[in-house]
C-alpha cells in the first residue's frame, strides 16, 4: 500500500539530473506559486455575495463549498499523499472519510463557535501535512527512526487543521446570523462534493499512472517533489507570520 524501504533506498541514488529537476521544481514553486502561495482564495464576486447574503441560501453556499475544495491547491496535495500507494476503493474511502471527517468538524466548530486561529499559523500546518504524507510515502519515519506512526491518526488529526485552514477564511467576512447554521452546513457539504469531484479525477489520473511501466521508477521523484511543495507552502505561511502578523 505505501512506498517500501527499498524504493525509499534506491530513491537516494537518483542521478544529478533528477536531483537537478527537483531543484528547478522547487524554484519553480518559490518564483511561481509564491501568488498562490496564500491558500483559501476567494474571488472578488464570492466575497461580495458572502457579505451581502441574508437569510437561508443553500445552493450558493454548496456551490461555494465546492468550488473552495476543488480550488484549494493544499487540500488537494494532501489528498495525493494519502491515496498516493492506495490501490483498493475500501482503503480510499476509509482514508478520505477520516480526512472529511476531521475538516467537517473544525469547519462547522470554528465558524459557529467564532474561534479564531492565526490562519498563517493552520496554513503553515497544512503545509506540513504535505509534506509529511509525502515523507510517510517513502517510508522516511520507519527508515530514519525506526518507527512508523499511525497513518490512519495522522489523516484524521491533519484533517481537523485543514478544517480551521477553511474556517479561517470565512472568518474574514461578516457573516449575517440569518441562516448562518443552514449556510455553513450547505458550504460543509459543497466541500465534501468538491472533495468527491476532486478525489474522482486524482483517482483516474492515478489509476493510469499506475499501468505504466514506470510508474515505480517515477514514484520517488513525485513524492520528493511533493514534498519540497509542502515545506515550500509552510515556509512562506510562516515568513507570513513572523513579518505580517
Amino acid at each position: 500500500m505505501y512506498l517500501k524501504s527499498s524504493y525509499f533506498r534506491w530513491g537516494f541514488a537518483l542521478s544529478a539530473q533528477r536531483i537537478c529537476l527537483c531543484v528547478f521544481v522547487l524554484i519553480l514553486l518559490m518564483v511561481g506559486v509564491v501568488p498562490m502561495a496564500f491558500p483559501h482564495g476567494v474571488t472578488e464576486g464570492d466575497a461580495l455575495f458572502i457579505e451581502q447574503a441574508s437569510g437561508t441560501q443553500l445552493i450558493p453556499y454548496i456551490y461555494l463549498g465546492a468550488k473552495h475544495m476543488v480550488t484549494g491547491y493544499d487540500h488537494l496535495l494532501f489528498l495525493v499523499g494519502v491515496i498516493f500507494f492506495l490501490y483498493r476503493m475500501k482503503d480510499v474511502s476509509i482514508y478520505v472519510t477520516l480526512f472529511a471527517m476531521g475538516h467537517s468538524m473544525t469547519l462547522l466548530y470554528g465558524v459557529l463557535s467564532g474561534t479564531h486561529v492565526n490562519p498563517y499559523i493552520i496554513d503553515a500546518i497544512i503545509g506540513l501535512s504535505v509534506a509529511y504524507k509525502a515523507l510517510d510515502n517513502l517510508d522516511a519515519f520507519r527508515t530514519w527512526f525506526a518507527f512508523q506512526p499511525n497513518t490512519k491518526a495522522a489523516v484524521l488529526i491533519f484533517g481537523f487543521f485543514h478544517g480551521f485552514g477553511l474556517a479561517t477564511k470565512l472568518q474574514d467576512f461578516t457573516l449575517s446570523e440569518d441562516g448562518l447554521v443552514e449556510n455553513i452546513l450547505a458550504f460543509n457539504v459543497g466541500v465534501e462534493l468538491g472533495q468527491l469531484l476532486a478525489l474522482g479525477a486524482i483517482l483516474i489520473v492515478m489509476s493510469f499512472w499506475r499501468r505504466t511501466q514506470s510508474f515505480s521508477r517515477q514514484a520517488f521523484t513525485a513524492n520528493v517533489i511533493l514534498m519540497l511543495a509542502g515545506f515550500t507552502l509552510m515556509g512562506y505561511q510562516l515568513t507570513g507570520y513572523l513579518t505580517i502578523s
